[in-house]
This record gives structure tokens, C-alpha cells and sequence, in this order.
């Protein structure tokens, strides 16, 4: 019944576009035709065209997003918006003011017939002073490949909010294309050269929920349980493919669809993987963007095979987890998004916290992992929390997220807020003699609220604490609501653990999470700081504290390209070759050897030497239940 509907609206819209006096074609009552032709690209700009149907009042606002669901940061889409015009049925311009990056003001809307805009991409001025999108949520116009994330292409009138949209993609025929919103239909031009596909949105929130890829892409689908999966990914330089990297995301999500258990999942699920070159014009922003039923995934193509795996199992599973929660369990400010003038919500820790402790948790859950690196993972995220400002109440951070000092503690919703579900996690298990954890709250809140019933942002505190114990309402009042740091020794002793400083492995640029280098905005200079002397790989070559690196294999670093060149680190393998040259107070120092594993002083989380039953009982149920 649904699709026949939806097949009379599209069809009405099309008799009716461009018939001022049609008594069917009233803008509140049409669905917003919109038309992007890949086709047709000049200077790396797509042409976009908007028909809303005709309106009734003399001025109309037309938006491009500000902020994006998801992302916690102003994007500015509008920025990327060129060559703005509106006509009226004649074909005449209209007159237009811009009033702010995102917004135009359209004056005589009543003879308004249509909008047409130049969209420009972000991932190829993502290293410039152009201020971004994050990668996941950007766009990508190149002749191989477009990364069509819709809310960079359309945007929305503020009379029109809850039309429905019929979307029309031109492109070459030749062109695979992979997109989970709704398709109604596909023509062929009759030289068989160019396929124009059309989509249908019940709303404005269904265009900005579902990304598209079109290019040379490299498509797997299969099944895990009763969804199915699609899986698109463009590697440049061929470096990677579909079909290998299928096994990692089939055994991901299966283990995941376990984990969860019943929870209610998506007929079909999407992820989008763009590998980028690393070259100056790709992007940097690297990790993945959620949505309903989809995910885009960013990440350098120079990674190994075995390190990719991991990256996808650690992205795509915290992008899959959010289906609990913000998907199914959010407050009004996220079901009632603006995108223009959005208010947030309080509860980054249960959304991106708890998901991300998910994402962890699964995989020992699963045996994907052995618990000693479930533990490693731990005590890595009480290092990196400890980079931020501990004493931050976490709610009024989520809640001020766009502003600072909380914006720059964002990054500890990963971090501290995996961690507040993990305390959540272990009083429950304790309270609940081991039935009873932060996964079933989640599942019990799910089928309390649900997608379509937010719940209110000042009271799930306390109904979490009514649905639970008091313990975790005083959690929650002293170290979300609150200031107070957490002791995680408390909740490790709960289940026979303890953390004890050892001699630790670490990467190249950091000290067991701590940064080792330090940049200079104003010089442009990178340097090691004093932290360097306790790296042993870089102590035993010789780099000292202020030590300029000018050059790590034959590539100059700079702060532009700094996260490309120093991420490239992560990838290096025992025994490769590696030349670093260094500016040391005007003299030039060059460090020539091979790669051995690095170590610092750090701590590690492990098993206390004589647990008790009561203890192992309770880890059991942590980690297994």
C-alpha cells in the first residue's frame, strides 16, 4: 500500500510541475522535485536543480544544513554553494538575497518556479585553509567517483520541512551506483549513454539519512541473518577490493547481530567505503559518519590488509551499534533536529559513549579478540581520557558541545564516555547478581521510547535510575551530571582487575596515548616534545626534545599535511626502512634505520593474583553475559 502511494504522489508531481495555475501544484501539498546531473560537471562542480511547486506566500528562506546530524560541528554547507539563482515561470531571475552561508532569501516566491546552484566538493580542499566538513560527512566530486552525502547537494525550504522529496540522479550509464534510499524507477537515454535514477524521501531527514556513491566502484553483497548487506568501495589505486574485505564485515556484523540479540534491525544495510590515496587533494578526515541503515567509512588506502581489518572492525561496528542508540533511543533535540539552529542534547554519553563501549565490548563478548586486548583497549581509553578535562560535567559538554571549552573535549565521548557505560555495565552486572547490564537497559529503553517516541532530555536520568538501581542514579549524579572523576580502580575491583604501571608497547607519535609531537601554528613547525626521550625507538635513534622533523621518507611535513604523513606511522611494519631528517637548532640530523617495535612506561590492566569467586563470577557475566 505504502509504495502504490508513494507511486500516485511521484506521478501527480510530474503532471503538475511547471502549471502555475494547477490547482495540484501548491508547494505544502507537492513533493519537492530535485535533480542532481552528474553528467554535467564543470570545474569540479555539480549542477543542482530545486522544483518545490508552487507557493502562496510572497517570500520563501531556501537552507543548506549548518550542522548535520551526527557530526557535533559546524559544516557550513552553504559555503560550498556557487552561482545561486531562482526563476519564475517564465524563465526570468528572481531576486535573491543571501543573508548568512547557508541561507537565501527568495522575494516574489508566488511566481517562484524552480532554484539552480553549482555544488563544490570538500575532500579535495580539505588541506587548505578552507575550514570543512569531517571527511565521513563530506562530498566528493571527481570523475571516478562521487561521494553524493545529499545534504552537501540539497537543502530545504522553512515553509516546506515535511514534504516529501523525488530525488532525479543523471549520470553515466557506465557508472555502478549504490544507495539505500528508496528507488522508484530508472530511464536509459536511447543511445544507452547516460541513466537518470529517481528516488523518493518521505521528508527532508530521509535525504540527509541516505548517502549515495556513483563511480568506479567495487560492489559486494550478501547476506548476514535477515540483512542484507551492500558494500561499496573505491580504492584509487586498486589497492584494496570488495571482496576482500567482505569476510571482515561478514563476521563483524554476524557477531554484532548476536551480541544485540533482538533487538530490531534494518532490512538492509549499507556501508560506503572511500579509501583515500593520501595524495594532497584527498581527504584526511578519516573514520565514519552514521545513519539509519548506512555508514561512510574514510580511510587511507596505504593501510595493510591486516590493519584495515581492524580499522573496519572498530569504525563500522560503533557506526552499526548506533542503530540502538541514537536511532532508537534519543531525546527530542535529536528527533526534531534543526540543522540550522540546532539545540543538543545531554547525553553524548549514552550516545556516542555507550555506543563506542559496544563497539568494544562485542568483541570479546564474541571472541574476536582475547580479553587481554579487550584490556588493552581499556586502559588505552583512561590514557587518552586523561588528555582531557576530567573535572567537565559530561552533560553540560554534550549540551554546549558547538561551543568551548566543550568543543574540544568532544573527542572524550569516545573516551570517558565508552567508560561511564563500562562503570554502568559492572554495577549492574553487580546489583543484577550478573542478569542484568547496560545492553538490556538499552533494549528495555528502546522498547520503552523507540525511533519514533524521543524521550524528554531533563528526565531520562531519572528514569534510567527508576528502571535500574540507585547505585547507577548516583553514578550518574556524581560523575556525568557532576564533576567528579571516576575512580576505575573501584569498578575493576569489582571483577578481580587491576591496573599495575609495566613496561608497555606504543606507537611512534604517541607515549601510550600521550601525544609526543607538538606543532606551532604560526611557524608551521612540528617537533618532538620532552616525551620523546621516553619513546624507546626514537630515544635509542637518537631524537631529542625540540628536535624540528622537516622530512619522514622523502615526504616534507607540514601542519597541512601532518594528520596524512604522521597517521602514516601507524602503518609502519618491523623491519621497514625509514629515513626522518630533523632540524636540530639550525643543524640537520638525519635518523636512517629500520623499524623495530617502540616502548614507554605505561599502565596495564590485568587479572589480580588471587581473584575471588565472586569476583571471576562477575567478570564472567561482564564480559560473556
Amino acid at each position: 500500500m505504502k509504495k502504490t502511494l508513494v507511486k500516485i504522489s511521484v506521478g501527480l508531481l510530474l503532471l503538475s510541475c511547471g502549471t502555475p495555475n494547477s490547482s495540484n501544484d501548491i508547494a505544502t501539498n507537492s513533493p519537492i522535485v530535485t535533480a542532481i546531473d552528474l553528467t554535467q560537471v564543470t570545474d569540479d562542480k555539480v549542477p543542482v536543480t530545486i522544483d518545490p511547486g508552487r507557493f502562496t506566500q510572497d517570500t520563501v528562506k531556501y537552507y543548506l544544513p549548518r550542522v548535520v546530524q551526527g557530526t557535533y560541528a559546524v559544516s557550513d554547507f552553504g559555503k560550498f554553494v556557487d552561482d545561486f539563482k531562482a526563476f519564475d515561470y517564465t524563465g526570468n531571475e528572481l531576486r535573491i538575497e543571501k543573508l548568512d552561508s547557508n541561507t537565501w532569501l527568495i522575494a516574489n516566491a508566488k511566481q517562484l518556479d524552480k532554484i539552480s546552484y553549482q555544488v563544490n566538493d570538500t575532500y579535495d580542499i580539505e588541506n587548505t585553509d578552507v575550514q570543512t566538513p569531517f571527511s565521513p560527512s563530506g562530498t566528493n566530486i571527481e570523475p571516478e567517483n562521487y561521494v553524493l552525502n545529499l545534504h552537501g547537494f540539497i537543502g530545504y525550504f522553512d515553509a516546506l520541512k515535511n514534504n516529501q522529496y523525488a530525488l532525479n540522479v543523471k549520470a553515466p550509464a557506465t557508472m555502478k551506483r549504490t544507495s539505500a534510499l528508496q528507488k522508484t524507477g530508472a530511464e536509459t537515454s536511447k543511445d544507452g549513454s547516460v541513466t537518470t535514477d529517481t528516488y523518493f524521501a518521505s521528508r527532508y531527514f530521509e535525504i540527509t539519512d541516505n548517502p549515495m556513491m556513483y563511480g568506479d566502484l567495487d560492489v559486494e553483497e550478501f547476506q548476514v541473518g535477515d540483512i542484507k548487506i551492500v558494500l561499496s568501495v573505491y580504492s584509487p589505486n586498486k589497492v584494496h577490493t570488495a571482496a576482500k574485505i567482505k569476510e571482515t564485515v561478514f563476521k563483524m556484523m554476524k557477531a554484532q547481530k548476536t551480541y544485540l540479540g533482538d533487538i530490531n534491525s534494518t532490512p538492509r544495510y549499507d556501508v560506503y567505503l572511500y579509501l583515500a590515496s593520501g595524495t594532497e587533494n584527498s581527504p584526511s578526515g578519516f573514520g565514519a559518519l552514521e545513519h539509519h541503515t548506512s555508514t561512510v567509512v574514510v580511510l587511507p588506502e596505504q593501510m595493510p590488509d591486516d590493519r584495515l581489518a581492524s580499522a573496519m572492525i572498530d569504525v563500522v561496528s560503533h557506526e552499526f551499534f548506533h542503530i540502538v542508540t541514537p536511532l532508537s533511543v534519543h531525546s527530542e533535540d535529536v528527533h526534531y533536529f534543526d540543522y540550522n539552529t540546532p539545540t543538543f542534547s545531554k547525553h553524548l554519553w549514552m550516545y556516542e559513549g555507550v555506543t563506542e563501549y559496544f563497539a568494544t565490548l562485542f568483541q570479546v563478548n564474541q571472541d574476536l579478540v582475547e580479553e587481554n586486548e579487550f584490556y588493552e583497549k581499556i586502559i588505552g581509553k583512561i590514557q587518552s581520557a586523561n588528555g582531557y578535562d576530567d573535572t567537565m560535567s559530561f552533560t553540560k559538554m554534550s549540551e554546549n558541545i558547538l561551543d568551548e571549552p566543550y568543543a574540544s573535549n568532544y573527542a572524550n565521548v569516545y573516551e570517558k564516555g565508552a567508560l561511564i557505560g563500562m562503570c554502568i555495565d559492572i554495577l549492574m552486572r553487580k546489583e543484577s547478581n550478573g542478569t542484568r547490564g547496560i545492553l538490556s537497559l538499552m533494549k528495555e529503553l528502546s522498547l520503552k521510547y523507540g525511533k519514533n517516541k524521543p524521550f524528554e532530555d531533563d528526565k531520562i536520568i531519572e528514569k534510567i535510575t527508576a528502571m535500574t538501581y540507585p547505585s547507577v542514579g548516583k553514578f550518574l549524579e556524581n560523575h556525568v551530571i557532576g564533576k567528579t572523576p571516576i575512580n576505575y580502580d573501584e569498578f575493576f575491583n569489582k571483577v578481580g582487575l587491576v591496573i599495575k604501571a609495566e613496561k608497555v608497547e606504543t606507537s611512534y607519535i604517541q607515549n601510550a596515548g600521550e601525544l609526543i609531537i607538538s606543532g606551532n601554528q604560526e611557524s608551521g613547525s612540528i617537533f618532538f616534545t620532552d616525551l620523546v626521550l621516553a619513546n624507546s625507538f626514537w630515544k635509542d635513534n637518537g631524537a631529542l626534545p625540540n628536535d624540528h622533523i622537516i622530512e619522514i621518507n622523502g615526504t616534507k611535513l607540514s601542519i597541512q599535511n601532518a594528520n596524512q604523513v604522521l597517521g602514516a606511522t601507524f602503518q609502519w611494519q618491523e623491519g621497514d626502512d625509514v629515513e626522518v631528517k630533523l632540524d636540530r637548532a639550525g643543524e640537520e640530523v638525519v635518523i636512517k634505520t629500520k623499524v623495530v617495535k617502540s616502548y614507554t612506561k605505561g599502565k596495564k590492566l590485568t587479572t589480580q593474583d588471587n581473584p575471588t569467586k565472586k569476583q571471576l563470577e562477575l567478570r564472567k557475566a561482564w564480559l560473556k553475559g
